[in-house]
């Protein structure tokens, strides 16, 4: 069986790869001589895998001996010099390490120090306060079970506690990071019981915890003065404890929060603990391991601090603290109500709206959540409404604590600026001169203080804090909401707020990312319903002008203006919050066209909710990302029926899919109820049968009238067979882009074949891109082309047609009744010998005026064949791209012969191609008077002086000419570009 110390330190050294470095392992690892149980196991799993996951697969699947080895070898390859060294110290010797008693000591001297009396009685006193710390830690409605089973999750990966961890000569540094409120405190505290207990250690050791919110108030001082001011009792024995630097813990606990410049803790560090230094100078110091380098750090944050730890830590151990996982969740709704079924309705409540959900990670949201709900269901109300938005769910919360006619106008509006003040200062926690500031007595906050909403620390008299940032960001919004009060004075006090314009701009929010969920939250309470709520409860007044204002702040959407896809998300996110219908149709109107990528399920409400306002919309670019449906992507068993399953019974991956589907439904409405919706995009996105059966079931009715489709890259191959299935026989469709690396089946091209046949097709633009067909097929597919009288451009790019299949589309081409006028074979494998072919077309057709051969090697002899084509007088070819051909200056002499010849070209690209000796040669052409050449693409020749000088005077003798040398690598621009 293999070894939690080996399970911790692979894992360890995966989280530590980035996503490009993790895909360079995984395929270095399986050149390797796999073990018989890894060969066996689908590889899909493990290139999906992220660190953590591949960490598991490995060690279930292989033996300890095989996986040190096997990761010191693929490291190694990779030049990972830091990882290699880790691994080679930590798990090649591990496989000779028994077991070690105490870790942290080096010196066997150490093992049998002795303590000094007054230092064991320190030791004693410090163990009780920090008892005390731990006791503070939990809320009224937290559950300790839960949080014990969360800590052990996570502290089974923390080093310096767990004793299988091989012996390190460097000290640890250990970074618990998340988002707010998921337990990173809690866990960190704990860590500081078990790192004192002496059950644990036979030695003394100490643990200083060190809040950067209580630091930030800090003037300057010394190292030993800032550890010990919460210490008197070992005030004597500091330079015997930092004396032995090895026995500490320290605790940085929220170093996100920590108020500094940038820079401020890189500047000035210094190693003397005794010297006068402003506290970040000394956090800098302790974290760069200047001053008490042998000292383990354990340092809390939440994940916007992350890029500074970088630049101040060595090596660090990055933990994801990730709170209550779904089934602590779900466990936590059980033990709560007590009845199952209950738990499990207001579960899936949360559960069906995904920003809500997430939030749940935080055990004080789970609590809020249950409160408020068991409340309602108690009183026989609906309490799906109230899961709609964390707005809506959070107001209830803090109306059903109070009763009707509470009159607490002025304790809310005091609490609501606390919020507002210290979320813009960016502050967690609220001292008395905070208060003082604001002009606000402990008195109006005592309704809040006896309800948990907010909360005394039991340790630091004086202090206060939020239930949640979440619910703190809701009552900022509320402080914008409600009207002020007529003796409310500003002047009198210290209030850093800024106003609701400054709330919602972009410079704010990147400097302070918490007020984004404020605005989201302000919206929220623009609801008419929310307003009369809460003035009932409270007997305030909410601001008349606050709608105004959010509209105002919000006039950034015009046509003549697009939106970048995150702007847009937010005000869509914005308007699904408000759940104002009215006002969704004022803000979205002027849109005409949007690009959306849809991460989850919430995107996909908020566009929903807006978007079918949007009466103008004519244009949809839509992404789905990987994970929002399942039902291709994961391995389920092969005999379960799921036409006889309840919901409950299901497999929890396919109950998400069923609400994904059920929004999607309700979001592809759009596109068979907008009359004036025209093009649909559907790029890189993962989609699955259902979402594509649904997505054609509305581009199938009669009240869709999309013209222009394109789909490119998606998932499954299925869904090009079914995309092609719904525009048989679709009347407005005018322009069909299907794109993707797929094997086409001889069904799929005879669907495409019955759409171009079918006596409704209007079709004049049809772009396949690659894609793989025999020449059996693509006889079926050119013999269709005959009989159709709508198709005038053809983009065949990126498929493997190759000679044989060409020469099938040049005899179809000759046929009298062809109507193509543009024909793209750019990248299809073609050599010079389809270009013999391809001249006659030239000759004969009367219709083609564009064509590209881009990316094909045709050579010179290709050309050759081309220009003879050219040159006869009934060929109208007026553009011609020849990008990367790999053409000389052999065929320079072929193409400036043929242009003195008076040829209809008037359009060439001949970019990418080394012809700059053949350039002369051409330009002699270019000069003729008979040329009538408008448009010539060309490499970049800017370091080429000489050639420079020629092309401008070619310009000047022919100022009808535009040459463009801009066409160079990965600037090039695409050739259909040049046909328009």
């Amino acid at each position: 069986m293999t070894s939690p110390q080996l399970e911790w330190t692979l894992q360890t050294l995966l989280e530590q790869l980035n996503e490009d470095e993790l895909k360079s392992f995984k395929s270095l690892l399986r050149a390797l001589p796999l073990e018989d149980v890894l060969q066996k196991a689908p590889w899909s799993e493990v290139e999906e895998a992220d660190g953590k996951k591949l960490a598991e697969i490995l060690i279930h699947t292989s033996s300890e001996n095989w996986i040190r080895s096997a990761t010191v070898t693929v490291l190694e390859e990779m030049n990972l010099t830091e990882l290699c060294k880790m691994a080679k110290s930590e798990m090649l010797e591990a496989g000779q390490v028994q077991e070690i008693d105490n870790p942290q000591l080096g010196d066997a001297e150490e093992d049998s120090e002795l303590a000094k009396p007054g230092e064991k009685e320190g030791r004693r006193n410090s163990v009780q306060k920090q008892s005390l710390v731990w006791k503070n830690t939990f809320w009224q409605g937290d559950i300790d079970s839960f949080h014990d089973d969360v800590i052990q999750r996570n502290q089974r990966f923390i080093p310096f506690l767990n004793p299988r961890t091989p012996r390190k000569l460097t000290p640890y540094t250990v970074v618990l990071h998340g988002p707010a409120g998921v337990g990173k405190t809690t866990l960190a505290k704990k860590c500081m019981l078990d790192w004192t207990d002496c059950n644990l250690s036979p030695t003394v050791r100490y643990a200083f915890y060190l809040s950067c919110k209580e630091l930030s108030r800090m003037g300057p001082c010394s190292f030993a003065e800032l550890i010990s001011k919460d210490w008197p009792e070992l005030q004597d024995d500091i330079p015997h404890i930092l004396a032995q630097a090895q026995r500490i813990l320290f605790v940085v606990d929220g170093l996100d929060e920590l108020k500094v410049p940038p820079g401020a803790l890189i500047q000035d560090i210094c190693g003397d603990w005794e010297q006068q230094k402003p506290v970040p100078v000394l956090l800098g110091s302790l974290l760069k391991r200047k001053m008490l380098p042998k000292a383990t750090l354990l340092v809390t944050t939440r994940p916007r601090a992350l890029r500074d730890i970088q630049l101040l830590v060595q090596q660090p151990i990055y933990i994801r603290v990730e709170g209550f996982l779904e089934e602590d969740r779900r466990a936590y709704f059980l033990r709560h109500f007590g009845d199952e079924d209950q738990a499990m309705r207001a579960f899936e409540l949360m559960r069906s709206n995904a920003a809500l959900f997430q939030l749940g990670s935080a055990p004080a949201v789970c609590w809020i959540v249950c409160t408020t709900l068991k409340l309602q269901m108690e009183k026989g109300e609906d309490p799906a409404p109230t899961c709609l938005t964390s707005t809506g769910l959070f107001l209830r919360f803090l109306c059903s604590q109070f009763p009707q006619g509470a009159q607490l106008r002025g304790a809310l509006r005091a609490l609501s600026l606390l919020a507002a003040q210290s979320l813009w200062a960016q502050m967690s926690v609220l001292h008395g001169e905070d208060l003082e500031s604001a002009g606000v007595q402990e008195s109006d906050l005592r309704p809040f203080l006896d309800r948990d909403i907010l909360r005394q620390d039991g340790v630091a008299k004086g202090c206060y804090s939020f239930i949640h940032l979440s619910f703190q960001q809701f009552l900022t919004a509320l402080f914008y909401a409600l009207e002020e009060e007529e003796e409310e004075d500003r002047d009198g006090h210290a209030w850093d707020i800024g106003d609701v314009q400054k709330l919602l701009s972009e410079e704010e929010r990147l400097k302070n990312p918490d007020l984004i969920q404020v605005g989201h939250f302000l919206f929220g309470l623009a609801n008419e319903k929310r307003v009369k709520e809460l003035e009932a409860t409270f007997g305030c007044q909410m601001s008349p002008e606050i709608k105004q204002e959010l509209l105002r702040c919000k006039a950034s959407l015009h046509a003549d203006k697009p939106l970048s896809m995150t702007d847009l998300k937010e005000v869509l996110c914005c308007l699904y919050e408000s759940q104002e219908e009215e006002l969704a149709k004022v803000v979205v109107a002027p849109l005409k066209k949007i690009s959306i990528n849809l991460t989850n399920t919430s995107e996909m409400m908020h566009c929903s909710f807006s978007l079918k306002h949007c009466r103008d919309l004519e244009k949809v670019s839509l992404q789905i990302a990987k994970g929002v449906f399942l039902e291709n992507y994961v391995d389920f068993e092969p005999d379960i029926e799921f036409e006889r399953c309840t919901y409950v019974t299901l497999p929890s991956w396919a109950q998400q899919d069923l609400r994904s589907l059920r929004l999607w439904t309700d979001f592809c409405s759009l596109f068979s109820s907008n009359s004036n919706l025209k093009f649909l995009e559907v790029k890189q996105s993962f989609l699955s049968d259902s979402s594509v059966r649904i997505l054609c079931d509305h581009i199938t009715r009669s009240t869709c009238h999309l013209q222009k489709v394109e789909i490119k890259n998606v998932t499954p191959d299925t869904a090009y067979r079914d995309f092609c299935l719904a525009f048989i026989g679709k009347r407005t469709l005018t322009h069909l882009t299907l794109e993707g690396h797929i094997e086409w089946e001889r069904t799929m091209l005879l669907l495409l074949c019955d759409l171009l046949r079918n006596h409704k097709c209007n079709l004049q633009y049809l772009r396949l891109g690659g894609h793989c067909a025999t020449s059996e097929q693509w006889v079926d597919f050119f013999y269709v082309l005959k009989a159709n009288q709508s198709l005038r451009h053809l983009h065949l790019s990126a498929s493997v047609l190759l000679d044989e299949g060409a020469k099938l589309l040049y005899k179809t081409m000759t046929h009298p009744k062809h109507f193509l006028q543009m024909l793209s074979l750019e990248n299809c494998r073609l050599t010079e010998a389809s270009c013999k072919d391809l001249a006659a077309v030239l000759v004969v057709s009367q219709q083609l005026t564009h064509l590209c051969l881009a990316k094909n090697p045709i050579g010179d002899t290709g050309v050759k064949f081309l220009c003879e084509g050219l040159s006869y007088p009934e060929c109208k070819l007026q553009a011609l791209v020849l990008q990367q051909c790999s053409i000389t200056k052999r065929g320079c002499r072929y193409l400036s012969e043929a242009l003195q010849e008076a040829c209809s070209l008037t359009n060439l690209d001949l970019s990418l191609n080394q012809i700059a000796r053949g350039l002369w040669i051409l330009c002699q052409a270019l000069e003729n008077p008979n040329c009538n050449l408008k448009h010539l693409r060309l490499k970049t020749y800017e370091t080429n002086l000489e050639i420079k000088k020629l092309l401008e005077e070619v310009k000047e003798k022919n100022p009808k000419l535009t040459i463009d040398c801009n066409a160079s690598g990965a600037t090039a621009p695409a050739c259909c570009d040049f046909f328009c």
